[in-house]
């Protein structure tokens, strides 16, 4: 039986649709290489300035280098917590763990601002603010929904009579989880530590609240280059990182893919 082919009315809004999604972001190009000292479209030519300013600029690089050591460092907390999450509530099984797993969640289902104001006020007493762990710890906990998502969404794929064969030829617990478990859900981890680190890559919010000097991330710089002088390099950070984040994502349709296989 021959599948159904969407109409000429479903393809035109689908791409009327994605027409109006690209749309703000690809005027971003043009604006990037404007000749123009704030932000503008080019008038006289077009120019790569901004993209040397953003390359060789001590600030724009050590925002960067800053952000990216952020997401690394939440991704990795959000990874191993929402794996070992996933995990437990797979194999309990349990009316409980149900529970559990949407209190996981409570970080992308509450606001940003609740949770920035609650992040303030608890990390006050504890001396975070404006500190490196302190903000790479509030960007994990917000990524660990992202790999519970993920994860248990391989779990849910995951033969058991795997683990039982090999419980039943004598392997320990963390036997089983390294060399069967984990290798068969291993593109749900990757997938979700790739949504938890531009989530981190990408969070201005919470960075507002809990950092200010010393933790100057690159959503922060944006942030502050538009409020105060409309830097046409500001243009050219938003064209690369839609290039990185269109890259990590293509990376995790790669995934998925290989895990449809």
């Amino acid at each position: 039986m021959m599948a159904h082919r969407p109409g000429w009315f479903a393809r035109i809004s689908a791409g009327v649709v994605a027409l109006y999604l690209l749309l703000p972001i690809s005027i971003i190009i043009p604006v990037s290489m404007t000749d123009q000292r704030f932000l503008s479209l080019p008038k006289q030519g077009l120019s790569l300035q901004h993209y040397v300013t953003v390359l060789f600029s001590p600030e724009w690089l050590g925002s960067i280098w800053q952000s990216f050591l952020i997401a690394l460092a939440a991704t990795g907390l959000a990874v191993v917590s929402g794996t070992l999450c996933a995990i437990g509530c797979w194999r309990l099984a349990r009316r409980s763990t149900d529970l559990l797993r949407a209190l996981m969640l409570l970080p992308i289902i509450i606001p940003s601002i609740v949770y920035a104001i609650g992040a303030y006020r608890y990390f006050a007493g504890l001396d975070l603010l404006d500190r490196f762990l302190g903000v790479a710890l509030a960007h994990g906990v917000t990524g660990i929904p992202y790999v519970v998502i993920t994860v248990s969404t391989a779990l849910a794929a995951f033969d058991p009579r795997l683990e039982q064969a090999a419980r039943g030829m004598g392997a320990s617990l963390s036997q089983t989880l390294r060399w069967v478990i984990l290798p068969r859900i291993m593109p749900g981890i990757l997938s979700g530590g790739i949504f938890a680190f531009i989530h981190s890559w990408d969070e201005l919010v919470i960075v507002l609240f809990i950092a200010s000097r010393d933790v100057f991330t690159l959503p922060r710089r944006i942030w502050d280059g538009i409020n105060e002088n409309l830097d046409p390099a500001m243009a050219a950070v938003a064209v690369l990182l839609v290039v990185f984040t269109t890259g990590l994502l293509l990376l995790d349709l790669a995934l998925r893919r290989r895990r449809a296989e």
